[in-house]
């Protein structure tokens, strides 16, 4: 079990940036969250297999449709135990 912790930032809000994570998140099988940052960002953690949490972070770096995604900045975490995604 991996966790890495994501900060996204361009033009990542208000463009459904946090759905599109919760979404291919779930369809990955990790746990998490999601929320926007006081800065226009995007923050994420995501728990479970690391080839999975490596997936997501190329995802990530697309984004959605709308989204400019200038930077993705990440970490690796020693893993909680979530439940569930969730967006906060």
């Amino acid at each position: 079990m991996f966790q890495s912790h994501l900060f996204i930032s361009g033009i990542v809000q208000g463009v459904s940036f946090r759905f599109f994570i919760k979404s291919n998140a779930k369809k990955l099988g990790l746990t998490g969250w999601v929320r926007n940052t006081e800065d226009e960002g995007v923050e994420a953690v995501f728990c479970g297999e690391k080839k999975k949490i490596e997936e997501m972070i190329s995802l990530c770096r697309k984004g959605p449709f709308l989204a400019i995604v200038k930077h993705v900045g990440f970490d690796w975490e020693e893993p909680e135990n979530f439940q569930d995604f969730t967006i906060r």
